[in-house]
C-alpha cells in the first residue's frame, strides 16, 4: 500500500488530551501518513458514547484508508467503535498499553475511595462488559510494555509481571491479533517513545512488527 494515501487517527488514553500525542503524531507523519490526533472526554461519557463520537469524527476523513492507533483507554474506544460501526474505511489498528483481558490494576483501583469515579464511565463500562468483538476483521497489532513504572505500580505493587506499570503483558492479548511486540517502556512512556513510534509505522505499513 502507499502510505501517502492513508490517514492515521491517534486516540489518547485516560485523564489526558489529544495534545499528549503530538510527538507520536510528528514521528508517524514522517513516514508519509496524514496523522490526526483525536480528543474526547475520558471521564464524562460512556464507552459506547465515546465510540459513536469517534465514528462521527471519522466521517469527515476523505482518505480511502484510515488506520487507528489507540493508547490505553483509546485502544478500547477504537475497538468498540469498529465493533459498532462496520462502515468505517479499511485500515489497520495498533493498540498500545491496552488491557483486553480483565484489569488487575483497575479492579484494585476501584476499591479505593473515589477510585471508580476517577476511572470514568468509559472504563467502568468496559470492565463490566468484559470485552468486545475486536476490529471487524482488521489487522490488529498490540504493543505491550515491560517497564513497570507509574501510578499502577504504586497503587498495585503486586501487579503481575511483566507489566508496563499499569497493564500486565498477559492482559494485552487481543483475540485474533495479527502480531504483538513487547518493548521495555512504561505505560505513559509509550506515547513519547521513538521505539513505539517505529513499531507503529512498521505495522501500519506491513501488517507486522519488527522483531
Amino acid at each position: 500500500m502507499s502510505p501517502g494515501l492513508d490517514a492515521v487517527v491517534l486516540v489518547h488514553g485516560l485523564w489526558v488530551h489529544g495534545a499528549v500525542m503530538a510527538l507520536m503524531r510528528r514521528r508517524i507523519a514522517r513516514s508519509g501518513f496524514r496523522v490526526l490526533a483525536y480528543s474526547y472526554p475520558t471521564l464524562r461519557l460512556t464507552l459506547t458514547e465515546n465510540a459513536q463520537r469517534l465514528a462521527r469524527y471519522c466521517r469527515d476523513i476523505s482518505e480511502p484508508r484510515v488506520h487507528f492507533v489507540g493508547h490505553s483507554l483509546g485502544g478500547i474506544i477504537v475497538l468498540r467503535m469498529l465493533e459498532l460501526n462496520r462502515g468505517v474505511p479499511p485500515g489497520r489498528v495498533v493498540v498500545a498499553g491496552m488491557l483486553f483481558i480483565g484489569s488487575y490494576a483497575a479492579h484494585r483501583f476501584c476499591r479505593l475511595p473515589g477510585g471508580r469515579a476517577a476511572l470514568g464511565r468509559s472504563m467502568s463500562e468496559w470492565l463490566a462488559a468484559g470485552g468486545c468483538d475486536p476490529g471487524g476483521g482488521r489487522d490488529i497489532g498490540v504493543v505491550a510494555g515491560s517497564l513497570s513504572l507509574g501510578l499502577g505500580s504504586v497503587v498495585v505493587p503486586d501487579l503481575p509481571r511483566p507489566s508496563d506499570g499499569v497493564v500486565s503483558v498477559a492482559e494485552t492479548a487481543v483475540p485474533g491479533m495479527k502480531d504483538r511486540v513487547v518493548l521495555h517502556v512504561s505505560h505513559s512512556g509509550m506515547i513519547v517513545s521513538s521505539a513505539v513510534a517505529r513499531q507503529v509505522c512498521a505495522f501500519l505499513r506491513d501488517g507486522v512488527f519488527v522483531h
